[in-house]
């Protein structure tokens, strides 16, 4: 995908301003869930979209339930719901709050029949949640000792074919140095009860969505690049961590090649391991999964899908779509958009967040501006 060059370096004052303009415009789109103007949104052929669900204010990371609910966190409204299809029509009729006044609850993940959610500076643990979703039990804290900076402190979680629990700490700043503390700019992995914490990836500004391989069991992970170096630089990240130590390169070096202008010179870029895929500058690469279901062409199995939620520093808007990523191995042959139209002019009506694949094959993706839930399909 063709990256404009074209340097701009922004003062803080024209920074801001260009950040209100912006906030102001995409926040003048409100537009109620039964009136999105789905066919707007472009696909390629044989594929189509649709509303799963209608009513998830904020919609941000989903998880699945065996019996086939999917768990979202909502991260400005400090809530998590359970969105039920009971019918199977492939169309929620329910959408349940579980919990409510949590701190930017955003990260969900479902093992042994417990529901896991990601505050900013603990994980707690619903039990038997799935025969309890109109009386939600007490949830029991798993830790509560991660950092509790709000900048980057909302976390997306997911277990690990370890099954060990993976839990990113995102840099509590634009760009900056913490060797005061390792957990921050990593992914931390975990036994399921909290303990035997340990950092598995490092230098990962702040990453909001990982996925193993299906077949090679290694993480893939997204990473936001740093802001304030004008609108083409630095790009956001895929990365590939095929085993723990691996360093990707914060705050010394962004985009696997471009020294940061205040702790470059500490660290040549040459030291960290570079993206598989430079996704583009402010993009906001979030949810990402390998797609294993049957129902896509076979050219999609095994591939992995992006949300981008979109800039909202740049002058002129980019993202707000879904990708895809063509993988060879662990190389990307192909990088290109799957869905688009959320973004029309510099005004956006729809963020995708999160993806999640449904045991038909079907494709879920969130959206937290719009705040429902998509459902795209293949049909010959």
């Amino acid at each position: 995908m063709p990256v404009l060059r074209r340097k701009m370096h922004l003062s803080l004052g024209v920074y801001l301003s260009v950040l209100v303009t912006f906030c102001v415009a995409v926040s003048a789109v409100v537009v109620e869930a039964k009136q999105l103007p789905l066919h707007t949104l472009n696909l390629p052929p044989g594929f189509s979209i649709s509303l799963y669900a209608d009513d998830v204010p904020n919609a941000r990371a989903m998880a699945l339930s065996p019996s086939g609910v999917v768990f979202v966190g909502s991260r400005r409204a400090g809530r998590v719901y359970a969105v039920v299809d009971r019918d199977g029509d492939h169309k929620a009729e329910t959408v349940i709050p579980i919990a409510h006044g949590l701190n930017l609850p955003t990260g969900v993940a479902f093992r042994d029949g417990s529901l896991y959610v990601a505050e900013v500076s603990r994980i707690l643990r619903y039990d038997d949640i799935e025969a309890r979703l109109d009386r939600p039990p007490r949830p029991s804290v798993v830790i509560n000792t991660l950092p509790n900076d709000r900048h980057h402190g909302w976390k997306f979680i997911a277990f690990g074919p370890d099954g060990l629990m993976y839990v990113p700490v995102g840099a509590p700043c634009n760009v900056c140095e913490r060797n005061d503390d390792p957990r921050y700019a990593a992914i931390l992995r975990m036994r399921p009860d909290g303990t035997g914490l340990e950092p598995f990836a490092r230098g990962v500004r702040n990453s909001v969505g990982f996925d193993w391989h299906p077949e090679t069991h290694e993480l893939w992970f997204t990473d936001n690049g740093r802001d304030m170096l004008g609108d083409n630089l630095p790009s956001d990240e895929l990365n590939h961590a095929p085993r723990a130590g691996l360093h990707f390169g914060f705050p010394y070096c962004h985009e696997g090649k471009i020294p940061d202008p205040r702790f470059g010179s500490e660290r040549p870029c040459s030291a960290f391991e570079p993206p598989v895929v430079a996704l583009g500058p402010h993009v906001a690469g979030l949810g990402m999964r390998f797609y294993t279901g049957s129902m896509f062409p076979e050219a999609y199995r095994h591939q992995i899908f992006v949300a981008q939620h979109g800039s909202w520093n740049r002058s002129t808007p980019i993202g707000y779509r879904v990708m895809r990523v063509k993988l060879a191995g662990n190389q990307a042959e192909e990088y290109e958009v799957f869905v688009d139209g959320w973004l029309r002019g510099a005004q956006a009506w729809g963020r995708p967040v999160d993806v999640l694949v449904m045991p038909d094959g079907a494709l879920l993706v969130s959206d937290d501006r719009a705040g429902v839930i998509y459902r795209i399909i293949y049909e010959q």
